[in-house]
């Protein structure tokens, strides 16, 4: 049985939780025999690895957030599908999206750590980025497969899955209309101009603050109170997606530490006496926001995220019992796996533990000829890394179920912490031991992203209809290829940019690893009482029910990489609440989101040709215009402009008339 064009709808139950007796029958039956893997499908998905890892790259690094790739490159496959008029493509368009979003979450893993090496003066090999994204990759796609029925099918209504909802919706309803990929392809031409002539050509500045005016630059040194907003398309895009519930926890994380905290300690203590740098002292009265930022709320945020994570875990504990169990079930059960369903039909629990082996094993020697260099140094790592792997992908799939965002860089600060306590207590410390932490940590973060990210894939897989085995199985091609992407991107990147705080790509998630690292490794001072004081503010935090690793998120990202955030949520509820209409406010809120993912990978992807047109040498920016007071005026009247755009374009949709 093919599928049928004209019953591409999801069931009315696809979203709610099932009564007793009831089942979930997804679009393609599972005694159908949809079209998925396929030449088409798996070079499509490969293409999209390759463009989005390069473009999430970039983004990550210059803003410490990660876009999703999973919307955009179902909007893309559709459009693809739509121009070269094939019919019945779902099966195959969630194959090329599984593939394809591969690169964000590798992307994530990478960026969030592996800088972090440049930025503490050390070298880092192209082999040595790509395989422990590769390998961290191979992880979370193994540790994550024997939850797949428990969060996709077991808990069925029970989790919201709001990133696989949107990009659901966006594969099945581009089989009915092509209108998607043109709004997407304007609001990409617009986004990518926007950024490549505010970073390359210089026309406006990227960052806008109180200081243009002569009384916020008073208020900012007297009083240590300044406010900044990034002027990015992606960035506010990005914001759009987030939505306005925990773009506002996020900001409200980064306005404790900058209204309140910031203004507190200088009104108290101005005196006292801070280091601002290596080996140079300053007086907290003489500091900048920014550096009291630095001194003060990024260590704070980092205790917050590394007790969210724990937090998680034990939350989780019940449903690893749960998973291990069903696959313990299995491994010694007679029943032949080909005799399930085809929706049900994941990859044999043998397969999955024999591969799961050989990464291992593979880590094992990557270690000990590529990094460490020592048998014992090396066993410890490597436990570390399963270890830590294992009981984190729950927390990572459960956070993308729920809010649809990864914790990961939150949970990896915590692995480096403790990665970095053993190797120092094991006789390992100084440079060889903050590579080879870093390099562990990278590991760590990436098994974690894909595993959360994996989650999503999975969940649009049984919604739609798709066979497991087949989406397992090709997601292994696609970490391999996005892998080796963000390996070459990251040293191209660090040749033109550079990263850290006095660059353009200031990879914030990266800074706040190598400034816990350093000290754990050199036995320099480090700021365990305010580490603590996060730690216990997310406990108070998660006691009132608020999102607790969010909030610490908003904490150590700098200011002006969250308040995007804030406008484009203001702006994703502003369309979608204007009207008594709930189909048309529908209708508004997911055509803005068309319109934000075309400004995210517009943006992303001209940031990239930026960074090339910078590698060879091709100097287009207005050096003498950049950075004055006329080109931050200038950036306010664009910004506005850009914001005015997405509210007209998201306001024009028309509630979809049903057939």
């Amino acid at each position: 049985m093919e599928e049928n064009q004209q019953n591409y709808s999801l069931p009315d139950n696809a979203y709610t939780e099932l009564k007793p007796g009831e089942s979930y029958k997804p679009i393609l039956p599972a005694g159908s025999k949809p079209k998925e893997v396929t030449p088409y499908s798996v070079t499509m998905g490969l293409i999209m690895a390759i463009l989005f890892s390069a473009a999430a790259a970039y983004l990550g690094l210059k803003v410490g957030q990660v876009f999703e790739a999973a919307i955009p490159i179902a909007i893309i496959a559709v459009g693809v599908g739509n121009i070269f008029g094939k019919k019945n493509t779902l099966g195959q368009n969630t194959i090329i999206q599984s593939i394809g979003a591969s690169s964000g979450v590798i992307v994530a893993g990478a960026i969030f750590t592996l800088p972090a090496l440049y930025i503490l003066g050390l070298e880092a090999q192209f082999y040595q980025i790509f395989l422990s994204s590769l390998f961290g990759g191979l992880l979370g796609i193994l540790l994550i497969i024997p939850f797949r029925k428990y969060f996709v099918k077991d808990m069925h209504g029970k989790l919201p899955f709001p990133e696989a909802t949107a990009t659901t919706e966006v594969l099945v309803s581009g089989e009915k209309k092509g209108n998607q990929a043109k709004v997407l392809a304007v609001s990409g031409l617009v986004g990518g101009l926007y950024d490549f002539i505010a970073s390359s050509v210089g026309l406006w500045t990227e960052t806008i603050s109180t200081r243009v005016l002569t009384w916020g630059e008073m208020i900012a040194d007297k009083f240590k109170v300044v406010f900044k907003v990034n002027t990015g398309a992606a960035v506010l895009g990005l914001g759009y997606i987030v939505g306005l519930k925990y773009a506002a926890f996020i900001c409200a994380g980064s306005f404790t530490v900058w209204f309140v905290l910031i203004p507190l300690i200088s009104y108290f203590a101005p005196g006292m006496t801070l280091p601002v740098g290596e080996g140079i002292l300053q007086t907290v009265g003489n500091m900048t926001p920014e550096e009291l930022f630095f001194n003060y709320g990024r260590p704070l945020g980092i205790g917050g995220i590394a007790m969210a994570g724990i937090i998680g875990i034990i939350k989780s504990s019940k449903i690893i019992r749960q998973a291990l169990g069903l696959a313990v079930k299995e491994l010694k059960g007679k029943k032949n796996v080909e005799t399930r369903e085809r929706t049900e039909r994941d990859l044999p629990m043998k397969t999955i533990l024999s591969v799961l082996i050989a990464v291992l094993v593979a880590v094992l020697f990557f270690f000990q000829f590529g990094v460490l260099h020592n048998w014992l140094f090396t066993v410890i790592s490597l436990l570390l890394v399963f270890i830590i792997s294992f009981l984190f992908t729950t927390v990572a799939a459960n956070a993308i179920a729920i809010v649809g965002s990864n914790p990961v860089s939150g949970m990896t600060l915590m692995t480096l912490i403790l990665t970095s306590l053993v190797l120092v207590s094991a006789g390992l410390s100084g440079t060889s031991g903050m590579t080879a932490a870093m390099i562990i940590g990278g590991v760590v973060c990436t098994a974690l992203s894909m595993a959360g990210g994996f989650i999503t894939d999975l969940k649009i897989g049984y919604w739609i209809g798709v066979t497991p085995a087949r989406q397992e199985k090709w997601k292994f091609l696609g970490a391999a290829v996005s892998a080796a992407t963000v390996a070459g991107v990251m040293m191209l990147l660090n040749k033109t940019y550079g990263f850290g705080p006095d660059s353009q790509l200031v990879a914030p998630q990266a800074n706040a690893m190598a400034a816990v690292i350093k000290p754990l490794m050199e036995g320099g001072a480090t700021p365990w009482m305010l580490y603590f004081a996060g730690a216990v503010f997310a406990l108070i935090l998660t006691m009132i029910g608020v999102p607790a690793l969010a909030f610490a998120l908003g904490m150590f990202i700098p200011l002006d990489l969250n308040t995007p955030l804030l406008i484009g949520g203001l702006i994703s509820w502003f369309v979608s609440t204007r009207s008594k209409d709930a189909a048309l406010n529908k209708a508004r809120k997911d055509r803005g989101t068309l319109i934000a993912s075309g400004l995210i990978a517009g943006g992303a992807l001209m940031g990239v040709v930026s960074a090339i047109l910078k590698y060879l040498n091709v100097d287009l920016m207005l050096t003498s215009w950049y950075g004055t007071t006329g080109s931050e005026v200038v950036a306010i009247l664009v910004y506005v402009a850009l914001i005015a755009y997405v509210v007209w374009d998201s306001k024009r949709a028309k509630p979809e008339v049903s057939e």
